[in-house]
């Protein structure tokens, strides 16, 4: 599977770890990624943020030299994704989605197997297997068999095993999915304590309040990149418009009318509330509580509420072509 790396300088990437210039790949007429671009600096943590399908997993494949872009070019740890992948692999982590390591093994089995692949050298090897049980809140459990352990304790052991060999790069496909909010929060400890050692950390999710953690973020939406910047940059410049949160009955009925309503851009169930994208707060609310109570609806409250991701998100989706297939 990983083989020792090429007998080759990096190429030169001053404070990037990751360069991405109008990367794109196509299968067949179908194209998943879409003329990507970004810099991403070392020891920041970068989210790339979308819904199921955006092409996050096909841009994470080919950032890690196990997908072969079909234009453009890539730099992961200063070697090129398609002209030196074996390079790339040697000089990253990669934890996938789905949890890949070998459930029937111990939990030292797994770490050993993985010392192996990743060439870890045979001196370090008994420190860093230390550092992994330590980092992972393993020590003591040495040879449970790896099915046992609760889901969040798996999901730091894969992570300890993808980061043996101390690579300056680490890429995570939706680490978090099906783990417990406090496993999250604990996941999300260790991949800034990371960061700060200087280690680049590239992140995907479809956790809006996982995105919150990121340094930056870039959001996918069918292969492109529709918004790029920190968390509070995006929830700042990228709304087309102001949000209110309105509270009325029935609200079946009332996201029917306001999606119709004279200056309301966009209209969306909350839990049991309304989000309202509007042009200006200041003279929507008065006309909403006028234009809802005559068309029979009950107003509780209506008031400007700061946005969050998932707003910002869904107004920027909205307003792309909306007859475009989704991309894989």
């Amino acid at each position: 599977m990983f083989r020792e790396p090429l007998l080759r300088e990096p190429m030169p990437d001053d404070n990037n770890s990751v360069v991405i210039e109008d990367l794109v790949k196509r299968f067949g007429d179908f194209v998943a990624v879409d003329r990507i671009n970004l810099e991403i600096r070392k020891g920041e943590v970068f989210g790339f943020l979308g819904p199921n399908g955006a092409g996050k997993s096909t841009t994470i494949r080919m950032l890690c030299g196990l997908l072969t872009p079909s234009s453009g070019r890539a730099r992961v740890a200063g070697f090129d994704v398609g002209r030196e992948p074996e390079s790339v692999r040697q000089n990253i982590g990669y934890m996938s989605q789905k949890f890949s390591l070998y459930n029937d093994l111990k939990v030292i089995e797994n770490i050993r197997l993985f010392a192996g692949l990743y060439s870890v050298p045979s001196n370090q090897r008994r420190e860093r297997i230390e550092w992994t049980l330590e980092m992972a809140n393993l020590k003591g459990q040495e040879n449970q068999i790896t099915a046992t352990l609760p889901g969040g304790w798996k999901q730091r052991l894969a992570l300890g095993c993808a980061v043996l060999h101390k690579p300056p790069v680490i890429f995570l496909d939706e680490p978090t999915s099906g783990v417990d909010p406090i496993s999250r929060r604990q996941f999300w400890d260790l991949i800034h304590h990371m960061a700060e050692e200087g280690v680049t950390v590239f992140v995907t999710t479809h956790y809006m309040e996982e995105a919150e953690y990121c340094n930056r973020l870039a959001l996918i939406f069918r292969g492109e990149i529709v918004a790029l910047g920190t968390p509070s940059e995006l929830k700042r410049k990228s709304m087309k418009g102001e949000l209110l949160l309105v509270e009325c009955e029935p609200l079946g009925n009332a996201v029917e009318v306001l999606q119709s309503a004279p200056g309301v851009i966009d209209a969306a169930v909350f839990g049991n509330a309304l989000h309202l994208v509007v042009r200006d707060a200041a003279t929507a609310i008065p006309r909403l509580r006028s234009y809802l109570s005559d068309r029979s609806l009950t107003v509780r409250s209506i008031e400007k509420i700061p946005p969050t991701l998932e707003d910002v998100f869904v107004s920027l989706t909205t307003a792309r072509d909306s007859g475009k297939e989704s991309k894989a």
